[in-house]
């Protein structure tokens, strides 16, 4: 059996108070530290600029906090035995405990509870981020190929079905050209307000369509229909966006933009689009600058410098 010490009780009292105080300033400065309208308050995120983005923030925010508050518990659940039960000049042998069965089955019952409260609301935000109304006010089909991508802006929003008709109806496309020495990087013109669908297509290897200030990206994967939507809520840019999935050579190429305008903005670049023969089509362009050289052009015999 441990020693008992009836002083070191009413110590352990007087100890628990400031504790309790301290936890609860942290918590307090946390939270109010947390706004998405401040870089500090973001917590590494960028500024976020679309509907489902906000979840996904909250989650974030949420989540360094959790770790904040329990990071802040457990080191003062470690240093709080080594320094109140060490052994004190009076003591042949310092306090003696061995069990003690409340503790362990917080220790038990609480990692579990944190993991359950962490994916249920993972899961909601996520099911949140990804749900896709029926009827899009906007329609791209976005293309990744080595080493660009392709954007094709649907002239008629119910193109988008969400299946193998994905890759059909007229297109107004931009698409970014590999023979630059750093590369063209492709601008995504969007409305603000409006439902936007992205279906993904590749026709070679498995990239992954990201914009950072949307919060999303998303697997590119050859033979698969994938896809996400998103509503802007404000206009602005240029918002960068990257390919996530190292793809070969020329992966870090894999560089756009995106420029968030308003509704007739939008309207007018894709009517200009449509009305260009260059970069109008019956149905998505799904090659690009790199397949069009490297595996149509015949004289480069699948070279490409």
């Amino acid at each position: 059996m441990g020693l008992w010490h009836p002083e070191r009780t009413r110590g352990a009292r007087r100890f628990r108070r400031p504790a309790s105080l301290a936890g609860f300033v942290v918590l307090a400065l946390a939270l109010a530290g947390c706004s998405k309208e401040s870089e500090a308050g973001r917590l590494g995120m960028p500024e976020i600029v679309t509907e489902q983005g906000d979840g996904i923030l909250e989650l974030w925010q949420g989540a360094w906090i959790a770790a904040l508050v329990t990071g802040v518990v457990v080191w003062a659940l470690i240093l709080w035995p080594v320094f109140y039960f060490r052994r004190r000049n009076d003591d042949e042998i310092p306090v003696q405990t061995r069990y003690n069965l409340p503790v362990e089955i917080f220790y038990t019952v609480f990692p579990i509870v944190m993991v359950v409260v962490f994916f249920s609301h993972t899961v909601r935000v996520q099911n949140d981020a990804l749900e896709m109304v029926a009827e899009p006010d906007v329609c791209v089909t976005v293309v990744g190929q080595k080493w660009t991508w392709t954007f094709n802006h649907h002239l008629d929003a119910a193109d988008c079905a969400g299946d193998e008709d994905t890759q059909q109806g007229e297109v107004g496309y931009v698409t970014g050209d590999f023979n630059s020495e750093e590369g063209n990087r492709p601008t995504l013109y969007l409305p603000v307000g409006q439902t936007i669908e992205f279906d993904l297509y590749s026709p070679d290897v498995i990239h992954d369509f990201g914009i950072p200030a949307f919060a999303m990206r998303m697997d590119v994967v050859p033979g698969y229909d994938n896809g996400f939507q998103v509503t802007p809520t404000e206009t602005g840019g240029p918002y960068k966006g990257y390919c996530y999935e190292l793809c070969g050579a020329y992966h870090s190429r894999m560089l756009f933009q995106v420029e968030v305008v308003s509704q007739d903005e939008y309207e007018q670049y894709v009517a200009d689009l449509a009305a260009d023969p260059d970069h109008h089509a019956d149905e998505p362009v799904t090659g690009g600058a790199y397949a069009d050289e490297a595996y149509l052009n015949p004289e480069t015999e699948g070279e490409h410098e």
